[in-house]
């Protein structure tokens, strides 16, 4: 059974959850409005390999149901444009959460995202960011919580080239996904499907690959 926190996430997060077989093009206002970091997010999609939900625009609609009638293997790379926004990227990878993070040890601290020193992503989020430095108080590696709503958020994690290999990333993702189960919701991780040190850093932290897949389209 999926675990209700996840399934409201999904619901919130992409106008429905959850849907009979097949793919199901459903509106949401949320596609027309600023997501965790200010930005849009015009098109997202949770597949599970059984169904599929792809969330736009309301006015978006029924052009991508004609789309996806007329040619079904173009969705995918005709979406951008399909919603307006042909530079855009698009984003494809596997969905993964986490209701048992691994049991690794804490090695970073929670500090404001203005904090000196940080890099330009983690100022991004708009609360406390985790963050491993080395003895002279230089950044190695850091991880932020998107909050989507209040029952799924998803973690981001990065590492300087110099301290990869340390396993800090992973360890910084268990962390962080503790604090997020801690306050009532889920955990997520997404990844490009081709970002195989990013899987590796999924799986090592407690987050399996279902089989599940999100896609959809994101600034640039």
């Amino acid at each position: 059974m999926l675990d209700r926190r996840l399934h409201l996430h999904l619901a919130s997060w992409l106008g429905q959850w959850p849907a009979a077989p097949g793919l199901h093009v459903v509106a949401s206002h949320r596609r027309t409005r600023p997501a965790w970091d200010g930005r849009l997010r015009p098109a997202l999609a949770v597949d599970t390999g059984h169904s599929a939900v792809l969330s736009v625009a309301p006015e978006r609609v029924a052009a991508i149901r004609a789309l996806l009638a007329r040619a079904p293997d173009r969705l995918l790379a005709s979406l951008p444009d399909a919603v307006g926004l042909p530079a855009w990227s698009l984003h494809d990878g596997p969905f993964r959460w986490s209701l048992n993070p691994a049991p690794l040890p804490d090695v970073g601290e929670w500090t404001e995202s203005t904090a000196p020193g940080l890099p330009p992503w983690l100022r991004l989020f708009d609360r406390p960011v985790l963050v491993v430095r080395d003895a002279d108080g230089a950044y190695l590696a850091g991880a932020g919580i998107k909050r989507h709503d209040a029952y799924g958020q998803e973690l981001a994690v990065g590492t300087v080239p110099a301290a990869r290999g340390r396993g800090l990333a992973r360890r910084l993702v268990a962390q962080a996904a503790r604090r997020v189960l801690d306050e009532g919701a889920v955990p997520t991780y997404l990844h490009e499907k081709d970002n195989h040190a990013s899987a590796r850093v999924a799986e090592a932290a407690g987050f399996p690959d279902r089989g599940w897949r999100a896609y959809g389209v994101y600034p640039q």
